[in-house]
C-alpha cells in the first residue's frame, strides 16, 4: 500500500502525544471517584492499573515496528486474527477514544466553572468550539497538530511537577491512615474504574505512518511515556490524598457525589485562590490536549479500515494539500461533535474503559499468534521481553479487572461486539478475502492431522 502520509514526528513528538493521550481526566477528575472506591489506597490502583497496561504497551511496541501503518489496534489484531476480529476491534477502539475525546470536553466543564460563572448551557457550547478546532488543526496537518501536542503536555508536565514539589511541604500523613482499610476488592475496583488513565498509552501506535524511524521512535516513545505516567500518575494522586479532607473530596461534588475537581481542591490548600486559578487553566489544556491525541489517533481506524475494504473507499482519502485522511478526521469529528451536543458522556466513558479492557487483552493475544505463526512478514525490530509469561499476565489482569465494571459497562462492550460482527457480516465479508497469521496456525495443524491419518 503506498504510503501517502508524512512521516514527520519525531522521538519528543512520539512521546509528548502518548503523553496528551493519558494526561486529563486520569489526573484531574478520577481521583477522587478513585479514592471513594479504594480509599487512600487509590494511589496502588493507579500503579496496579499501569501494571496491567504495560504488556499490552510491550507488545503494541512490537508488533508497531513490524507494521508502521497507520491503524494500530485494528491493525496488528486484524492480521493477527482475521477481518472479523479486526472488525471488531477497529470499530471498538475507535467509538472508545471518540468517547474519551467527548470525555475530556465536556470534564473540563467542571474547571471552568471555577474561572467564570457560566451556564451548563455554555460549557457545552465551549466544548462544541474546541471540538472543531481540533478538528480544523488535524485536517491542516500532523505536523502542526503535533506541534500544538507538544508544547501543551510539555506545559502541563512542568505545571504538575512543581505541584508535586510545593505540596510535599504541607501534606497531612494522617490522610493516609487506614490506608487499605477497604481491602483488596477496593482496590481493584478502582484499578478497573481509572484504567482509562493509561487507555492513550498506545495510541501513537496509529498514526505509526507519520512518525521518524519508527522502528527506533515507536518503542521508546510508548515506553518512555508509560514511565512517565506511571511515576506521574503515582504523586499527583498521592497529594491529592495527602492535601484534601477525605470526606470532603468524595461528597463535595454534584448531587453530593465525589468531587470533579480534586487537583483544584487540592491547590486551594496549597495556594488559595491563585492556586485554583492556575490548574483550572492547566486541567483545561491538558483536557483539551487529551481530546486532540484523541481525534489523532482516532481517525486513522476508520483510514485503516477503508484500505482493508472493511470500510468505505472514501475514508482513505488523504488530502493532496495537508497530506493528512481528510474525510476519516471529519467523520471522527462529526461523531466527536454528536456526542457532545446529545449523548450524556460520563456513562459512555465507563462503556469505553470496559471495551478498551478487552482490547488491550486481545492485543496480547495478538502478538502471542504472530509469534507461534512465524509469518515471513512479520519482522519486527524491537521484541517484548518476557514473551509469552508477559502477554498471558496482561490478557488475564485485563480480563480480571473487567469483571469489577458492572453489568452495564460490560453489556455495552457487548453490544459493540455484535454491531462489529454485524458490520463484517452485511459490508465487509464480501469484499475480502484475507486471512490473519491465525489462519496459518490453523491450516498447519489441519495439515498435520491430514499427514497422521495418512
Amino acid at each position: 500500500m503506498k504510503n501517502d502520509l508524512e512521516r514527520d514526528l519525531g522521538l519528543y513528538a512520539t512521546v509528548t502525544i502518548s503523553m496528551g493521550a493519558m494526561i486529563g481526566s486520569g489526573i484531574f477528575v478520577l481521583p477522587a471517584l478513585g479514592l471513594k472506591k479504594a480509599g487512600p489506597a487509590v494511589i496502588l490502583a493507579y500503579i496496579l492499573a499501569g501494571l496491567v497496561v504495560l504488556p499490552a504497551a510491550l507488545s503494541k511496541a512490537e508488533m508497531a515496528t513490524a507494521m508502521p501503518e497507520s491503524g494500530g489496534t485494528y491493525l496488528y489484531i486484524d492480521r493477527a486474527m482475521g477481518p472479523l476480529a479486526g472488525t471488531i476491534a477497529g470499530i471498538g477502539a475507535w467509538f472508545s477514544l471518540v468517547f474519551k475525546s467527548s470525555f475530556a470536553l465536556v470534564g473540563l466543564g467542571a474547571y471552568l466553572l471555577l474561572l467564570i460563572p457560566i451556564s451548563d448551557g455554555l460549557i457545552k457550547i465551549v466544548a462544541l468550539g474546541l471540538a472543531a478546532l481540533i478538528v480544523v488543526l488535524n485536517i491542516v496537518g500532523t505536523e502542526q497538530s503535533g506541534k500544538a501536542q507538544s508544547i501543551i503536555v510539555t506545559a502541563v508536565v512542568f505545571a504538575l511537577a512543581a505541584y508535586v514539589l510545593n505540596s510535599g511541604f504541607i501534606i497531612e500523613p494522617t490522610r493516609f491512615q487506614g490506608f487499605t482499610a477497604k481491602g483488596a476488592d477496593g482496590i481493584v475496583t478502582a484499578a478497573a474504574f481509572v484504567f482509562v488513565s493509561y487507555a492513550g498509552v498506545t495510541k501513537i501506535a496509529s498514526v505509526a505512518e507519520e512518525i521518524e524511524n519508527p522502528d527506533r521512535n515507536l518503542p521508546l516513545g510508548i515506553l518512555i511515556s508509560m514511565g512517565v505516567m506511571m511515576l506521574l500518575y503515582t504523586l499527583v494522586v498521592a497529594v491529592v490524598v495527602g492535601l484534601n479532607d477525605p470526606n470532603v473530596l468524595t461528597t463535595s461534588g454534584p448531587n453530593g457525589g465525589p468531587s470533579l475537581t480534586p487537583m483544584a481542591d487540592g491547590a486551594d490548600q496549597l495556594l488559595g485562590g491563585f492556586g485554583v486559578v492556575a490548574i483550572a487553566l492547566i486541567a483545561i489544556l491538558a483536557l483539551t490536549s487529551m481530546a486532540n491525541a484523541g481525534v489523532l489517533a482516532s481517525s486513522r481506524f476508520p483510514l485503516a479500515m477503508s484500505r482493508d475494504s472493511l470500510a468505505p473507499t472514501q475514508l482513505a482519502t488523504v488530502s493532496k494539500r495537508f497530506s493528512t485522511p481528510r474525510n476519516s478526521i471529519l467523520l471522527t469529528g462529526g461523531l466527536l461533535l454528536a456526542l457532545i451536543a446529545f449523548v450524556p458522556v460520563v456513562e459512555l466513558a465507563k462503556l469505553a474503559s470496559a471495551f478498551q479492557i478487552l482490547v488491550f487483552s486481545f492485543v496480547n493475544v495478538a502478538l502471542i499468534v504472530f509469534r507461534t505463526s512465524e509469518v515471513d512478514s512479520y519482522q519486527p525490530s524491537f521484541k517484548s521481553p518476557g514473551y509469552p509469561y508477559v502477554q498471558f499476565a496482561g490478557f488475564f489482569g485485563g480480563l480480571a479487572l473487567l469483571t469489577q465494571m458492572g453489568m452495564f459497562p460490560i453489556l455495552g462492550a457487548a453490544g459493540i461486539i455484535v454491531g462489529g460482527i454485524g458490520w463484517y457480516l452485511i459490508y465487509g465479508r464480501s469484499r475480502t478475502d484475507r486471512e490473519g497469521a491465525l489462519g496459518v496456525i490453523l491450516e498447519g495443524q489441519q495439515d498435520g492431522e491430514v499427514a497422521s491419518s495418512d
